[in-house]
Protein backbone atom coordinates (compact mmCIF):
# COMPACT_ATOMS: atom_id res chain seq x y z
CA UNK A 1 0.00 0.00 0.00
CA UNK A 2 1.50 3.33 -1.07
CA UNK A 3 2.01 6.09 1.48
CA UNK A 4 1.82 9.81 0.81
CA UNK A 5 3.29 12.86 2.54
CA UNK A 6 2.33 16.51 2.25
CA UNK A 7 4.85 19.33 2.61
CA UNK A 8 3.05 22.46 3.78
CA UNK A 9 5.19 25.53 3.08
CA UNK A 10 4.58 28.36 5.55
CA UNK A 11 8.00 30.02 5.90
CA UNK A 12 7.63 32.81 3.29
CA UNK A 13 8.52 36.34 4.30
CA UNK A 14 5.50 38.05 2.71
CA UNK A 15 7.45 41.20 1.85
CA UNK A 16 4.83 42.39 -0.66
CA UNK A 17 2.16 42.53 2.07
CA UNK A 18 3.57 46.01 2.83
CA UNK A 19 3.46 45.44 6.57
CA UNK A 20 -0.36 45.23 6.62
CA UNK A 21 -0.10 41.89 8.47
CA UNK A 22 2.82 40.60 10.50
CA UNK A 23 2.64 37.13 8.95
CA UNK A 24 0.48 36.45 5.90
CA UNK A 25 0.26 32.72 6.63
CA UNK A 26 -1.31 33.54 10.01
CA UNK A 27 -3.43 36.46 8.77
CA UNK A 28 -7.15 36.07 9.56
CA UNK A 29 -9.23 34.87 6.61
CA UNK A 30 -12.93 34.11 7.06
CA UNK A 31 -12.47 33.71 10.79
CA UNK A 32 -9.34 31.56 10.93
CA UNK A 33 -5.69 31.86 9.90
CA UNK A 34 -4.74 31.47 6.25
CA UNK A 35 -2.71 28.36 7.11
CA UNK A 36 -5.73 26.67 8.70
CA UNK A 37 -7.63 26.65 5.39
CA UNK A 38 -4.97 24.57 3.62
CA UNK A 39 -4.57 22.29 6.63
CA UNK A 40 -8.33 21.69 6.81
CA UNK A 41 -8.52 20.82 3.12
CA UNK A 42 -5.79 18.21 3.46
CA UNK A 43 -7.40 16.72 6.55
CA UNK A 44 -10.79 16.51 4.85
CA UNK A 45 -9.31 14.91 1.72
CA UNK A 46 -7.46 12.17 3.58
CA UNK A 47 -4.76 12.11 0.88
CA UNK A 48 -1.74 12.27 3.20
CA UNK A 49 -0.42 9.83 5.79
CA UNK A 50 2.30 12.18 7.03
CA UNK A 51 2.93 15.93 7.04
CA UNK A 52 5.97 18.18 7.06
CA UNK A 53 5.21 21.76 8.10
CA UNK A 54 7.92 24.20 7.06
CA UNK A 55 8.01 27.18 9.41
CA UNK A 56 9.92 30.46 9.61
CA UNK A 57 10.69 30.90 13.32
CA UNK A 58 9.86 29.43 16.72
CA UNK A 59 6.95 31.77 17.38
CA UNK A 60 5.31 30.95 14.05
CA UNK A 61 5.90 27.24 14.62
CA UNK A 62 3.99 27.38 17.89
CA UNK A 63 0.98 29.05 16.27
CA UNK A 64 1.00 26.72 13.25
CA UNK A 65 0.97 23.70 15.56
CA UNK A 66 -2.54 24.66 16.70
CA UNK A 67 -3.91 23.97 13.20
CA UNK A 68 -1.47 21.50 11.66
CA UNK A 69 -2.63 18.03 10.62
CA UNK A 70 -1.13 15.03 12.39
CA UNK A 71 1.23 13.29 12.40
CA UNK A 72 3.47 16.22 11.46
CA UNK A 73 7.17 16.96 11.51
CA UNK A 74 8.10 20.64 11.84
CA UNK A 75 11.18 21.72 9.87
CA UNK A 76 12.70 25.20 9.70
CA UNK A 77 12.60 26.81 6.29
CA UNK A 78 15.57 28.03 4.30
CA UNK A 79 16.51 31.35 2.74
CA UNK A 80 14.56 30.72 -0.48
CA UNK A 81 11.52 28.60 -1.26
CA UNK A 82 13.63 25.93 -2.93
CA UNK A 83 15.80 25.70 0.19
CA UNK A 84 12.68 25.14 2.30
CA UNK A 85 11.50 22.34 0.03
CA UNK A 86 14.95 20.73 0.07
CA UNK A 87 14.97 20.85 3.87
CA UNK A 88 11.51 19.26 4.02
CA UNK A 89 12.45 16.44 1.63
CA UNK A 90 15.24 15.35 3.99
CA UNK A 91 12.65 14.82 6.73
CA UNK A 92 10.47 12.36 4.84
CA UNK A 93 10.28 8.80 6.19
CA UNK A 94 11.68 6.13 3.88
CA UNK A 95 8.21 4.59 3.61
CA UNK A 96 6.77 7.55 1.67
CA UNK A 97 5.99 6.93 -2.02
CA UNK A 98 4.37 10.23 -3.12
CA UNK A 99 4.85 13.84 -2.02
CA UNK A 100 2.47 16.80 -2.18
CA UNK A 101 4.22 20.19 -2.07
CA UNK A 102 1.80 22.99 -1.25
CA UNK A 103 2.32 26.71 -0.72
CA UNK A 104 -0.01 27.57 2.16
CA UNK A 105 -0.34 31.09 0.76
CA UNK A 106 -2.90 29.37 -1.53
CA UNK A 107 -5.62 28.74 1.09
CA UNK A 108 -8.51 28.03 -1.31
CA UNK A 109 -7.38 24.56 -2.32
CA UNK A 110 -10.27 22.08 -2.10
CA UNK A 111 -10.34 18.44 -0.94
CA UNK A 112 -11.67 17.25 -4.32
CA UNK A 113 -8.69 18.73 -6.11
CA UNK A 114 -6.31 17.00 -3.70
CA UNK A 115 -7.97 13.65 -4.34
CA UNK A 116 -7.72 14.16 -8.11
CA UNK A 117 -4.02 15.02 -7.82
CA UNK A 118 -3.31 11.85 -5.85
CA UNK A 119 -5.05 9.73 -8.44
CA UNK A 120 -3.07 11.41 -11.23
CA UNK A 121 0.34 11.11 -9.56
CA UNK A 122 -0.11 7.38 -8.99
CA UNK A 123 -0.48 7.09 -12.75
CA UNK A 124 1.93 9.72 -14.08
CA UNK A 125 4.50 10.28 -11.25
CA UNK A 126 4.56 14.07 -11.67
CA UNK A 127 1.46 16.27 -11.66
CA UNK A 128 0.74 19.91 -10.91
CA UNK A 129 -2.44 21.89 -10.40
CA UNK A 130 -2.60 24.66 -13.00
CA UNK A 131 -4.93 26.76 -15.10
CA UNK A 132 -4.85 27.83 -18.71
CA UNK A 133 -3.69 31.35 -19.52
CA UNK A 134 -6.49 33.41 -21.07
CA UNK A 135 -4.75 36.77 -21.35
CA UNK A 136 -2.62 37.71 -24.33
CA UNK A 137 0.97 37.39 -23.11
CA UNK A 138 3.81 39.51 -24.49
CA UNK A 139 7.51 38.81 -24.10
CA UNK A 140 9.91 41.75 -24.13
CA UNK A 141 13.34 41.25 -25.62
CA UNK A 142 16.20 41.19 -23.16
CA UNK A 143 17.73 44.64 -23.09
CA UNK A 144 19.95 46.40 -20.61
CA UNK A 145 18.13 49.19 -18.78
CA UNK A 146 19.21 51.46 -15.93
CA UNK A 147 18.74 49.86 -12.51
CA UNK A 148 16.38 52.65 -11.51
CA UNK A 149 13.91 51.43 -14.14
CA UNK A 150 14.11 47.80 -13.07
CA UNK A 151 12.11 48.42 -9.88
CA UNK A 152 8.57 47.06 -9.49
CA UNK A 153 6.04 49.17 -11.36
CA UNK A 154 8.60 50.67 -13.73
CA UNK A 155 7.55 50.70 -17.38
CA UNK A 156 8.77 47.87 -19.58
CA UNK A 157 10.32 48.69 -22.92
CA UNK A 158 11.77 46.63 -25.74
CA UNK A 159 10.80 44.61 -28.77
CA UNK A 160 7.60 42.68 -28.06
CA UNK A 161 6.74 39.15 -29.13
CA UNK A 162 3.32 37.53 -28.67
CA UNK A 163 3.37 34.07 -27.12
CA UNK A 164 0.93 31.36 -28.16
CA UNK A 165 -1.44 31.34 -25.20
CA UNK A 166 -2.98 28.00 -26.23
CA UNK A 167 0.26 26.42 -24.96
CA UNK A 168 0.62 28.49 -21.77
CA UNK A 169 -0.35 27.38 -18.27
CA UNK A 170 -0.18 29.32 -15.01
CA UNK A 171 1.17 27.10 -12.28
CA UNK A 172 -0.48 26.59 -8.91
CA UNK A 173 0.09 24.30 -5.95
CA UNK A 174 -0.08 21.58 -4.85
CA UNK A 175 2.45 19.97 -7.13
CA UNK A 176 2.79 16.24 -6.51
CA UNK A 177 5.55 13.77 -7.33
CA UNK A 178 6.81 10.27 -6.82
CA UNK A 179 9.23 10.59 -3.90
CA UNK A 180 12.26 9.19 -5.71
CA UNK A 181 11.68 11.53 -8.66
CA UNK A 182 11.44 14.79 -6.69
CA UNK A 183 14.42 13.88 -4.50
CA UNK A 184 16.49 13.20 -7.62
CA UNK A 185 15.32 16.47 -9.18
CA UNK A 186 16.26 18.52 -6.11
CA UNK A 187 19.62 16.77 -5.83
CA UNK A 188 20.36 18.01 -9.36
CA UNK A 189 19.23 21.55 -8.47
CA UNK A 190 21.57 21.62 -5.49
CA UNK A 191 24.48 19.99 -7.33
CA UNK A 192 24.48 22.64 -10.07
CA UNK A 193 23.42 25.59 -7.88
CA UNK A 194 20.28 26.23 -9.95
CA UNK A 195 17.61 28.79 -9.05
CA UNK A 196 14.03 27.59 -9.51
CA UNK A 197 10.64 29.11 -8.74
CA UNK A 198 8.55 25.96 -8.46
CA UNK A 199 8.99 22.22 -8.12
CA UNK A 200 7.95 21.39 -11.68
CA UNK A 201 10.97 23.38 -12.82
CA UNK A 202 13.20 21.01 -10.87
CA UNK A 203 11.65 18.02 -12.64
CA UNK A 204 11.96 19.76 -16.02
CA UNK A 205 15.72 19.56 -15.58
CA UNK A 206 15.50 15.77 -15.64
CA UNK A 207 13.75 15.88 -19.02
CA UNK A 208 10.73 14.04 -17.67
CA UNK A 209 7.07 14.72 -18.54
CA UNK A 210 4.71 16.44 -16.11
CA UNK A 211 0.92 16.26 -16.13
CA UNK A 212 -1.01 19.52 -15.65
CA UNK A 213 -4.33 19.03 -13.89
CA UNK A 214 -6.61 21.88 -14.92
CA UNK A 215 -8.20 23.60 -11.94
CA UNK A 216 -11.77 24.84 -12.57
CA UNK A 217 -11.82 26.74 -9.26
CA UNK A 218 -10.00 29.93 -8.22
CA UNK A 219 -6.83 29.11 -6.29
CA UNK A 220 -5.06 32.48 -5.99
CA UNK A 221 -1.86 33.10 -4.06
CA UNK A 222 -1.88 35.58 -1.20
CA UNK A 223 0.77 38.08 -2.27
CA UNK A 224 -0.54 41.61 -1.66
CA UNK A 225 -3.08 43.13 0.78
CA UNK A 226 -5.70 43.28 -1.99
CA UNK A 227 -5.57 39.49 -2.27
CA UNK A 228 -7.04 39.11 1.22
CA UNK A 229 -10.16 41.02 0.24
CA UNK A 230 -10.46 38.97 -2.96
CA UNK A 231 -10.18 35.71 -1.04
CA UNK A 232 -12.79 36.86 1.47
CA UNK A 233 -15.08 37.52 -1.49
CA UNK A 234 -14.42 34.08 -2.96
CA UNK A 235 -15.22 32.52 0.40
CA UNK A 236 -18.51 34.41 0.53
CA UNK A 237 -17.50 36.70 3.39
CA UNK A 238 -17.65 40.51 3.51
CA UNK A 239 -14.35 42.00 2.42
CA UNK A 240 -12.30 44.00 4.89
CA UNK A 241 -11.86 47.71 4.24
CA UNK A 242 -8.59 48.49 2.51
CA UNK A 243 -5.80 49.47 4.91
Amino acid sequence: MSRTAAILLAAGQGRRMQGVVADKILAPLAGRPVFAHSAAAFIASGVADFYVVVYRDARQSLELSCYAPTPALFIKGGRERQDSVANALTGLPDTIDYVFIHDCARPLIQPGQLAALLKAVRRDRAVALAHRVTDTIKQLSARARPKARARAGAPGQGRAATLDRTRLWAMETPQVFARDLIIRAYARVQRFGLRITDDVQAVEGLGLPVTFLENPHPNPKLTTPADLAYMEFLLGCPARPSP
